[in-house]
């Protein structure tokens, strides 16, 4: 079969050895070109380098007779030294048109510095005067030198002109030749390009008139493409989606008398629910109820009663708030209080709670019910099974004023390594978590209502050990970064 992956990766080859062959040979032409061009750019730069080199010896040699120091010295004999060194090189720019001047060029470049060493020698000899006369002399030489570079640069113009006409025969020859290849190259993609696209086109005209006729609804048309590539597997695959497609549809009539009667019934079921809740004691009634009994008590001179049912009551009302609304560390503290002092008439002695309040941080936010189910586990698993009862200790404090730490320590039997590491996880311990809490939320649930508040995994820490207490401390950002996060929390 004919696959048309097939019939691309025959046009791709195609063209990346068009591609490759014109890469190979323009690559060799400019190659050949570049070299021959750079032969050329040498002869000129070596030539202009000696005239610099000149220039660069007399400058120094007149820095060291003006200033004669060692330094100086050491300065001409290095500009002396690279002169001889390039004039040694420029002996193979010879050729058969400049050969007697390039002889006498490099003559002269030597009698320069033979000048230039005469003047140093005098110099150091005291004779000033024909120290200076073989300066003037060097620097006629130099002159000379100047005007010989410049002779035989326009030498080798000359003698290079032919070389210039073949570059730029040659590129005239690579335009026609990249005319050629771009004709060829685009004569053939379009043949290939109109056989490929009527290989494909011809069974999609079919396949969409066929898509047409069961957008219609009718579905007894056969659908019949003949080709040898992906398409008539597609065609095939598409005329047995019709097939399925029309018992679908006798499957969907008979579901749908089903899906009736089920509705029916979830209807029902709604129904008995609503009349089930209906039925239940509103807690508005209840919250009526329990501070009407509390100032009855008041009035008949039992105000520890009257104080504990309202405590009860309030807790209550707080409990029934939405979870997904944050609320202030200062609303969050008063139902701990609440709590505690109902534990209090409960445990009486047996319960020791100490408060280190930073009143600075009560307006924090936090997400409701946070504190009271941790103080409650406190209690349950701290206080509640020791006979001499335990002590809880709640810190609300700030180090950095970017975090408020707000810290439950119990003097209880401590936990061990691998019950901390599932409560940071937020798995639900055996036997059930939310035993035994009046709010049904367990510890598990705090955590991770705290991450998705605040956006933090550290937001919450376990120091504990076995007989050693348990310290659980919640770091709360303050910054207006997890109030807007907060707040999106609170919107979904």
């Amino acid at each position: 079969m004919n696959s048309i992956q097939r019939k691309i990766m025959s046009l791709s080859v195609i063209v990346l050895f068009i591609m490759a062959t014109i890469w190979v040979v323009l690559t060799y032409y400019n190659q050949k070109t570049q070299e021959q061009y750079n032969e050329v750019l040498q002869r000129y730069m070596r030539m202009n380098e000696m005239t610099n080199l000149s220039q660069q010896t007399i400058a120094s040699l007149n820095v060291y007779l003006l200033q004669p120091t060692p330094n100086t010295l050491d300065a001409f004999h290095v500009t002396t030294e690279r002169i001889l060194q390039a004039n040694a090189e420029i002996a193979k720019l010879r050729t058969a048109d400049n050969g007697f001047t390039l002889t006498n060029y490099m003559h002269m470049i030597e009698s320069l510095v033979e000048s230039e060493n005469r003047s140093v020698m005098f110099h150091s000899q005291k004779n000033n005067e024909l120290s200076n006369a073989r300066f003037e002399e060097a620097t006629r030489i130099h002159n000379y030198i100047a005007e010989t570079t410049l002779s035989l640069i326009d030498k080798d113009l000359k003698t290079y002109d032919h070389f210039y006409r073949s570059i730029m025969k040659q590129s005239t020859e690579l335009e026609r030749l990249g005319v050629w290849l771009l004709t060829f190259i685009t004569v053939t993609l379009l043949l290939f390009a109109y056989w490929f696209s009527r290989s494909m086109t011809r069974p999609i005209q079919k396949l969409t008139v066929a898509a047409r006729e069961l957008a219609r609804g009718k579905f007894d048309m056969r659908i019949e493409v003949h080709s040898n590539d992906e398409i008539s597997f597609l065609a095939r695959t598409f005329d047995r989606m019709r097939i399925n497609i029309n018992e679908l549809i006798s499957e969907i009539h008979r579901t749908a008398q089903l899906e009736l009667e089920l509705k029916e019934s979830k209807l029902l079921l709604k129904e008995s629910q609503l009349r089930s809740l209906q039925s239940q004691i509103n807690p508005h009634f209840l919250f009526n109820t329990l501070d009407t009994i509390s100032k009855k008590a008041y009035l008949e001179g039992s105000p520890e009663t009257s104080d504990l049912i309202a405590n009860v009551a309030g807790l209550l009302r707080y409990n029934l708030r939405r979870l997904d609304r944050s609320v202030t560390l200062r609303e969050e503290l008063n139902v701990v209080q609440k709590y505690i002092e109902i534990q209090q008439a409960r445990f009486a002695d047996r319960l020791r709670f100490v408060q280190q309040i930073d009143e600075r941080w009560l307006d924090v936010h936090l997400p409701c019910l946070t504190l009271q189910p941790i103080i409650e586990n406190a209690v349950i698993h701290a206080v509640e099974p020791l006979e001499e009862g335990g002590t809880i200790v709640f810190r609300i404090l700030s180090e950095d004023g970017d975090t408020v730490r707000i810290e439950v320590e119990d003097s209880g039997a401590g936990m061990a390594p691998d019950q901390v590491h599932r409560m940071l996880e937020e798995q639900s311990q055996e036997g059930g978590s939310k035993q035994g809490h009046s709010t049904g939320i367990g510890f598990s649930n705090v955590v991770k209502r705290l991450r998705l508040f605040t956006g933090l995994e550290d937001v919450i820490e376990i120091d504990s050990g076995t007989q050693h207490g348990t310290k659980v401390t919640l770091k709360i950002p303050v910054d207006g970064r997890v109030a807007k996060h907060a707040e999106a929390v609170n919107r979904g």
